[in-house]
């Protein structure tokens, strides 16, 4: 994950990614049968920001750190950034500033006993705390239950912590856990891509996207792409290997658990009545089991 200085790649490459996926038509502007790109040109994004080209030209190839708010909202405008593609410009604006800084390894922060808690009065739905980096850093007996084959799998770290983005695209397993690999994988990669904008300076965000990069070329097909995801929330279709297929919904709420670090509380729940809510809760008896018989005098 090398940068140029100032993060002068990663603007660059973003800004001509989202530059390349308009069409003049959507744009409002003139079209010709004579163009040489798809997307919008340089200067037609600058007419649409109410920029000079050679200005907007300048800021493409990464000169962002002394620009004004109003005009990265022109140009988010212009660009039809969606929020979290907004927030990532910015943050990439605030982290050219201080570009030279080291990379450093951010000290993991620790899990509150309340929200531990939290999590494990949560019986029937599966619930775990991810950081930016997609480390699962917490979770109640039905998560375990539930990602079973993501805690037992090759990828976990050598403290037992499972990683996301390591299990999708590093255990061949993966792909016939989640239903919708292709869409996990996506969605993963960009949640990697909103934290690399908050976070250039972590070391082991890094090491995490070079270790990717390097061995998964489904993740290099998505890091490429640019795409940014704050956060995510929807329906998740699994295969379980005990219980079988599970459709549930899953929703992401921020926790704030420091100043700096990112982390998500991820809740996964059954619709009422339906196959998958009566095999979430045979897992739910069977992850409560398992606790009960974990803990010492029981």
């Amino acid at each position: 994950m090398e940068q140029q200085p100032g993060n002068r790649g990663e603007i660059r490459d973003f800004l001509a990614s989202r530059r390349a996926r308009i069409t003049p038509a959507q744009a409002g502007l003139p079209t010709s049968t004579r163009r040489r790109v798809a997307g919008l040109r340089r200067e037609e994004v600058a007419v649409l920001a109410g920029v000079s080209t050679e200005w907007y030209t300048r800021l493409e190839k990464g000169h962002i750190g002394g620009v004004s708010e109003v005009v990265l909202d022109a140009v988010a405008r212009a660009l039809r950034l969606d929020d979290d593609e907004r927030t990532y410009l910015f943050d990439l604006a605030r982290s050219s500033r201080h570009g030279s800084r080291t990379p450093t390894r951010r000290k993991d922060v620790e899990v509150p006993p309340r929200v531990q808690w939290m999590l494990d009065s949560m019986t029937m739905s599966s619930a775990f705390v991810r950081n930016g980096r997609t480390d699962i850093v917490a979770g109640n007996p039905l998560a375990r239950a539930l990602f079973s084959p993501m805690f037992d799998s090759v990828t976990v770290d050598k403290r037992g912590r499972p990683n996301l983005a390591r299990y999708i695209f590093l255990d061949p397993g993966a792909h016939d856990f989640f239903i919708d690999w292709d869409a996990a994988g996506a969605a993963t990669a960009a949640l990697l891509r909103a934290e690399a904008g908050r976070e250039p300076h972590d070391r082991a965000l890094r090491e995490l996207v070079g270790e990717l990069s390097t061995l998964s070329p489904e993740f290099r097909s998505r890091w490429a792409a640019h795409d940014v995801l704050m956060r995510h929330d929807g329906v998740k279709r699994l295969q379980h290997p005990e219980v079988g297929r599970l459709e549930l919904a899953f929703q992401s709420l921020d926790l704030h658990l420091s100043d700096r670090a990112g982390h998500d509380l991820i809740i996964y729940t059954a619709e009422p009545g339906t196959a998958s809510e009566d095999r979430l809760k045979l897992l739910a008896i069977w992850a409560a089991t398992q606790s009960r018989a974990e803990q010492p005098g029981l």
